[in-house]
């Protein structure tokens, strides 16, 4: 043999002998390990209720060069409910008015011909159960000196409806799903102050819980929908920043398609509602909007800007729709103090314990006080209560 080839021989077997090449177990210890591809429900979770418009989602992980997804399927109750090519991967089905069992599969078909998929089951109500409010849901907040207090458990909350003790069914304190609905006022009266309200709602939309569906309206005389449960920021801020202000205001009438836009499963729901609170042209009332208010488990917050930063009759129409849900209201003209009740808005939101209970029989229409108790003397922010009404 040569001399070079002789060498070249003895750097190959050096080579492969301490695995520097394939072939040498060393390398192959040494080799990373791409994981499988999983398939994973996000929307609805398994044991939850759901009713009314619900989110399907679900992600492929990991996503990568060779992860390719041809497709994903979603299906309700064995029918096809949409077919996907690419993220993200999410589409809306209708569970009607009740609350019942449900079950959801998500198939995903790779490139490569695999195929995965998932299954998520959800609950029914008992019989017992079964009631013109299904179930009562009440985040709640709380504070000690201003502070959010965290850890608490179970154990540590009392919750009374019309001064009895109901039976908690469910509490969570963390990994709490989130569905978001912003109502944008864009009437002529906001004219002044479009350009900070859309830059402080672009920023509060891009800093909330990734994967949290977030639905848009804008309104004047009218109510529109800019984007229904994206989940992407940048689509949601090219949404906003088309906004111009003209013609009367709706503020009631935008209320009320806010909250009949939330979905009914098991979650926090929140709306937030932008406005100078001076409505001129709701078909509904400000007592049908407060009503509509009860008779929902979200939590409003209100922000005023314009005519109701410093106009006492027009804070107290919003501070009062807020309190009643649990929420807060904010008032400013001030482009920096928005923006840091956005932030205050998304730091509620990030402590907030839910409790749920089965609610006692009641007549239709009547309104249900409740009272949150929480050891150690803590403050406690709660909805104050709900009223009872009829599903179709």
């Amino acid at each position: 043999m040569k001399p070079v080839r002789a060498a070249a021989a003895a750097a190959l077997a050096t080579a492969t002998a301490f695995g520097l090449l394939p072939g040498g177990s060393l390398e192959a210890s040494r080799a990373p390990q791409t994981p499988a591809p999983t398939l994973r429900v996000l929307s609805p979770e398994n044991d939850t209720f759901v009713g009314g418009p619900v989110l399907l989602r679900a992600v492929v992980e990991p996503m990568s060069a060779l992860t390719r997804v041809a497709r994903v399927r979603f299906f309700a109750d064995t029918k096809l409910v949409c077919e996907l090519q690419r993220p993200p991967f999410e589409c809306e089905w209708d569970a009607g008015a009740g609350i019942a069992e449900h079950t959801f599969r998500v198939t995903a078909t790779l490139d490569d011909g695999q195929q995965l998929a998932q299954t998520v089951r959800t609950r029914k109500l008992d019989y017992a159960e079964r009631v013109d409010v299904d179930v009562v849901q009440v985040p709640v907040v709380v504070t000690d000196g201003g502070r959010f207090v965290s850890g608490l458990t179970v154990d540590d909350f009392k919750v009374f409806e019309n001064n009895v003790e109901q039976r908690i069914t469910h509490f969570a304190s963390e990994n709490i799903p989130l569905e978001l609905v912003m109502t944008l006022d864009v009437s002529g009266s906001m004219e002044n102050f479009i350009p900070s309200m859309k830059a402080a709602a672009k920023r509060f939309q891009a800093a909330v819980p990734p994967q949290t569906p977030v639905t848009i309206y804008a309104f004047n005389e009218n109510v529109f929908p800019l984007i229904r449960r994206s989940t992407d920021p940048v689509n949601r801020a090219s949404r906003i920043d088309r906004l111009r202000s003209w013609g009367g205001t709706a503020l009631y009438d935008a209320i009320i398609e806010a909250i009949d836009s939330v979905g009914r499963q098991s979650g926090r729901r929140a709306v937030v509602v932008f406005s100078d609170g001076e409505d001129q042209s709701s078909h509904a009332t400000r007592e049908g909007a407060n009503r509509r208010v009860e008779g929902s488990d979200a939590t409003v917050y209100t922000i005023g800007q314009g005519r109701a930063a410093d106009h006492a009759p027009l804070q107290r129409i919003m501070e009062n729709i807020a309190a009643v849900s649990g929420g807060r209201a904010f008032f400013t003209q001030d482009l920096e103090k928005l923006e840091a009740a956005f932030k205050e808005i998304i730091d509620d939101l990030s402590h907030q314990y839910l409790i749920s209970y089965a609610p006692p029989d009641a007549a239709a229409g009547a309104w249900r006080r409740i009272k949150v108790e929480v050891a150690g003397g803590y403050r406690v922010r709660a909805r104050q209560g709900y009223r009872l009404t009829k599903h179709d």
